[in-house]
């Protein structure tokens, strides 16, 4: 098998500002905007090609903006594969306050998305010749397409021996765990959803984890908990990382730089509990940088022994 393909359906142009204070109202004069190439799965694949590993990215583009994304992803020499839509892809951004460093997110919905438009996307995957080792299936759903889309994108990769990796929201997220997954990625948020209550402690967020772990939605469950760290939960046990103390330049794409040293990690068949190690200091790494400028693969290494981690005792019900 060859190495790892993202899928990214609803990628994003990400426009990136700084402004001194937002008032509303008001013109609020930014500076210089920077443009980043957004969306799950690039994101991850960007990552993943930083820190060497084998890496494609298949997303879906159309119009000026989907030119444009095309050209950013080249750009940072990302194998790609920008299967063409009638419509524009969308654009997100995010200002920075400078004076309380806050910083706020915008995100727009995306183009709608034909159903000839999605067949050709599943008749590429099931046309591979050399499936790959892992399919990673990052990010919110376009309008036009189904709850099940990625439900049905798991179904064909794990036909053909791939493993896939989880990262997205809501239906399209419990609709794709249904068909099991080999990772998943949820925030606390998206836990709580899919549990049906409140995780307000270690013990109930690691019992929500291993539920989805002993019902066979997934092998793994890496649980994200921001400024929290991580919690991995998996058959042979649970282990929670804590967050890295740095100064926050912006929030963006760190979650989809944990994933992707994970599944880097994965890859070169290290164990869950390093996989975590790095994930985390990927994560941090980010955030050291405005936009979504990502990680830098040396920041993730002089990060990753700083990480601190320690075993969940299987005392959860």
């Amino acid at each position: 098998m060859s190495g790892i393909l993202t899928i990214t359906l609803n990628p994003a142009l990400d426009i990136s500002a700084e402004t001194d204070r937002l008032l509303p109202g008001h013109k609020l004069r930014c500076t210089a905007p920077q443009r980043f190439p957004g969306g799950g799965g690039i994101n991850v694949a960007r990552v993943i090609q930083r820190l060497g590993g084998d890496c494609v990215a298949l997303y879906l583009a159309g119009g000026l903006v989907g030119q444009q994304l095309r050209q950013l992803v080249a750009d940072e020499h990302v194998p790609s594969l920008g299967m063409a839509i009638a419509g524009e892809t969308r654009e997100s951004f995010s200002v920075l306050e400078t004076s309380t460093g806050r910083e706020f997110r915008f995100v727009l919905t995306g183009p709608a998305v034909s159903q000839p438009e999605w067949q050709a996307c599943l008749a590429y995957l099931d046309s591979i010749d050399l499936a790959p080792a892992y399919v990673v299936l990052s990010g919110s759903l376009p309008p036009g397409l189904a709850e099940d889309s990625y439900a049905q994108l798991a179904q064909r990769a794990r036909a053909r021996g791939s493993k896939v990796v989880l990262d997205s929201s809501g239906a399209a997220l419990a609709q794709a765990l249904a068909v099991g997954v080999a990772l998943v990625k949820p925030s606390l948020r998206e836990l709580s959803e899919l549990s049906g209550r409140a995780l307000d402690t270690e013990d109930q967020q690691c019992a929500a984890a291993r539920h989805l772990v002993d019902s066979g939605q997934a092998d793994l469950v890496a649980l994200s908990l921001g400024e929290q760290g991580a919690m991995l939960v998996g058959v042979n046990g649970a282990w929670c990382a804590d967050a890295l103390r740095v100064p926050v330049k912006s929030t963006t794409g760190a979650g989809d730089g944990f994933l992707a040293a994970m599944v880097w990690a994965l890859t070169r068949q290290l164990e869950p509990l390093e996989a975590l190690r790095l994930g985390v200091a990927a994560g941090s790494a980010a955030l050291l940088h405005p936009g979504t400028t990502l990680c830098r693969a040396d920041d993730v290494m002089r990060m990753a022994p700083l990480v601190q981690i320690r075993e969940i005792r299987r005392n959860h019900s």
